[in-house]
């Protein structure tokens, strides 16, 4: 739980009483290698906060699994849409790994959002998300394979290791064969 509280510190410093509450309405949840932590057509219920493992969140595009990116230790998952207008998610989250989660319900959220620092920290960590994700589409549209692949390696080594080598192909939108090739001429 320290790791959950050390992150949220970092946007926003909590006082005693939320950190408490934190600790209420958090738990602990285990997921073995492949399970789905968020499945497409389903309403999301719960933001997830990783304390270690590896998620792949991927779409259904014309019969065939588009990874969209894959989440690593000391971050938030939930599928936004889905879990704030509390409609079904049109993704997928499945662990790439035995994953240990911190999951918060929606109405254990609801609850938190009575505690004007956590408020604090929601609006400030998710003005940092949805800057960070504009931010990344357009630069990461604009690459080629080759330096998504850096991008990644430099910026998300996690990823690379964690991850299986089709997803990060798919997520970086080219074969297998062209990501062997690019880590080939890499090294």
């Amino acid at each position: 739980m320290e790791e959950l509280i050390q992150v949220i510190n970092g946007f926003q410093e909590l006082d005693s009483e939320t950190e408490l509450a934190l600790k209420k309405y958090f738990v602990e949840e285990t997921f073995k290698k492949n399970d789905f932590i968020i499945k497409g057509g389903k309403i999301c219920d719960k933001i997830y906060f990783i304390k270690y493992g590896a998620v792949r969140r991927f779409c259904i595009e014309d019969g065939i699994e588009v990874t969209k990116w894959i989440y690593t230790d000391n971050q938030f998952i939930t599928s936004m849409s889905s879990f704030f207008e509390q409609k079904p998610s049109f993704e997928n989250f499945q662990t790439c790994e035995e994953t240990v989660v911190y999951s918060l319900s929606y109405l254990d959220e609801q609850a938190l959002l009575e505690y004007p620092l956590f408020v604090k920290f929601h609006i400030k960590q998710l003005r940092y998300y949805l800057s960070k994700i504009n931010e990344f589409n357009h630069l990461f549209r604009l690459m080629t394979a080759e330096k998504k692949y850096l991008f990644l390696l430099e910026s998300f080594p996690q990823i690379i290791k964690k991850a299986k080598l089709k997803h990060i192909a798919s997520l970086i939108g080219v074969s297998q064969e062209t990501l062997s090739r690019i880590r080939a001429s890499i090294i």
